[in-house]
């Protein structure tokens, strides 16, 4: 499965692109697994208030199913203007 990170996130993390394996079901148990990678995963991942995600480009909540998922998306909330 493809993640990409954006904006902060992917200053954190250290990377806007990795591909994982991975057993989770949800986007919650996918964050989970992630927090245990690293520290800079757990870091990035710390606040899921100031975090959004989308599904092979389809915005979900975070207990949204990832079993047939390509993509996983993790940015900050977006802003009008």
């Amino acid at each position: 499965m493809e993640l990409r990170y954006f904006a902060w996130l992917r200053e954190r993390v250290g990377t806007g692109h990795e591909v994982v394996e991975t057993e989770a079901a949800t986007v919650s148990a996918l964050v989970e697994e992630l927090r245990a990678r690293s520290e800079a995963h757990a870091f990035a991942l710390s606040d899921l208030t100031s975090v959004r995600v989308a599904v092979d480009q389809q915005l979900v909540d975070f207990d949204a199913s990832i079993s047939e998922a390509r993509e996983v998306a993790f940015f900050p909330p977006m802003t009008g203007g």
